[in-house]
């Protein structure tokens, strides 16, 4: 796992905790509810939870909420994994009407504070990181926390919060079969295990089969369900957001995050506040909102930096952070979008990390993409390495290459074909991580 911290302190006490149990993944709920009882139960101190499971989407729905509820002056705390740069880009705390990463200090201090009480104990690195997130959460005020579902959902550290505000469901597809199950109907079941009694679930548009996993969940703990296409809806008209649901309409700003996928998570996300605040937030604030959100490597086009210095001012370069097939499809389409507003050859850059099916990431891209160039993701052990993944796209017919890095591959790229193009890096959150701390050091924008 790379950290890449500035504090040299924060990274010796992560690795340390990291030793605490022989897998980096061990869902299991029973250590970290050991561990918040020893801390005097912070999980039980917590504003207000939004808490957001799914395959695809929990980030940006994220951060759609995190700037409504900014912009209506609301404090706001947001939990997120993994990191692209700094591990407390994970814990984010309200701070002067912002939602910023907690400081390196307060962070290495909970992280001992809580190495402390676990005595040596086994536990995973993320569930004895998310009980430092929770005593964060716990001792500074705000007005709700917004709490991203690490891995699944049923045994997710994160899932030891009892009675939630609401609940969301972002679309669910295959990812990470190895813990979650094989087929989509497991996974969804996986994901339902974040509803609780009585508390309203949020739904996301969903395959069928994955819908009746979740309405059946939802029926037997008596959980009502808001669900997208039949309780709200929100589409795209004249290049504007439209938000419709049962109380009325919203005629909105395009999403600031780029992507046809993006109106669709905006919804979820004023669908989610309609439960949690309904009188809270005017269509102002949710505007305002829209307009300011930010969440970095999904569709964001690098500005000015080491990967773009000396580039021709013609040539785009593209970041997603995007893994699976779904997102895969959500990132073809963005990159459609593009080709239709200002043709330009549309270049691949690709790294994957083992277990991930690289065919059907790229899938989407046949005849969208001229060329593509593999590359291995640095410094993770677990990393596809570039002429395997190389071999998968030419067995799809790709033009392809492999390059030692992404910068080696960008000048592959332009040293091949100067002039206009659009150059897209993908395929994992460890690789856009990397490609970000290069690019510009650990300037990572908050959401």
């Amino acid at each position: 796992m790379a950290l890449g911290q500035i504090d040299g302190r924060t990274d010796l006490v992560l690795e340390r905790l990291i030793a605490l149990h022989p897998k980096v993944i061990d869902l299991s709920l029973g250590r970290i509810e050991r561990l918040l009882a020893a801390l005097d139960h912070p999980e039980r101190r917590l504003p207000p939870v939004v808490h957001i499971a799914g395959t695809n989407g929990k980030g940006s729905v994220q951060a759609h909420l995190v700037a409504m509820l900014e912009a209506s002056g609301a404090r706001v705390h947001a939990y997120t994994s993994p990191h692209l740069v700094r591990f407390a880009e994970r814990i984010r705390l309200a701070q002067d009407g912002r939602t910023l990463p907690i400081a390196e200090s307060e962070l290495v201090e909970l992280l001992e504070e809580c190495e402390h009480a676990n005595g040596g104990e086994v536990i995973t690195f993320f569930e004895i990181t998310t009980a430092a997130a929770f005593l964060a959460f716990s001792r500074q005020p705000a007005d709700y926390l917004i709490l991203e579902v690490g891995l699944g959902g049923r045994l997710d550290a994160t899932n030891v919060v009892a009675e939630p505000a609401v609940s969301v469901i972002t679309p669910v597809s295959i990812d990470h079969q190895g813990f979650l199950g094989t087929t989509l109907a497991e996974i969804s079941a996986e994901k339902a295990g974040i509803l609780k009694p009585g508390v309203t679930a949020v739904i996301g548009s969903q395959d069928d089969s994955a819908l009746d996993v979740i309405a059946r969940t939802a029926d037997r703990l008596g959980a009502p369900l808001v669900l997208s296409g039949q309780d709200f809806e929100g589409f795209e008209q004249h290049g504007r957001l439209v938000y419709q649901d049962g109380a009325g309409l919203f005629d909105l700003p395009r999403p600031h995050l780029f992507g046809h996928h993006q109106f669709a998570n905006a919804a979820i996300a004023i669908a989610t506040l309609r439960c949690l605040t309904p009188d809270g937030l005017t269509e102002a604030h949710i505007a305002t909102g829209l307009e300011n959100a930010e969440w970095p490597a999904r569709l964001e086009r690098l500005d000015e930096g080491t990967l773009t210095e000396g580039l021709d001012p013609g040539v785009e370069v593209w970041l997603d952070g995007g893994h699976n097939e779904a997102a895969a499809k959500a990132i073809a389409s963005a990159m459609v979008e593009l080709e239709e507003r200002a043709p330009k050859p549309l270049k691949v850059i690709a790294g994957m990390m083992q277990g991930k099916d690289a065919s059907a990431f790229f899938n989407p891209f046949i005849g969208l993409a001229a060329e593509m160039i593999t590359v291995g993701v640095p410094d993770q052990i677990n990393s596809l390495g570039a002429e395997d993944l190389a071999e998968a796209a030419r067995d799809l017919g790709f033009a392809v290459g492999t390059a030692a890095s992404v910068e080696e591959a960008i000048d592959q790229l332009m040293s091949r074909e100067p002039g206009p193009q659009r150059i897209l890096i993908t395929g994992s959150l460890y690789l856009a991580g990397d490609v970000l701390k290069r690019h510009r050091g650990y300037a990572i924008r908050p959401s």
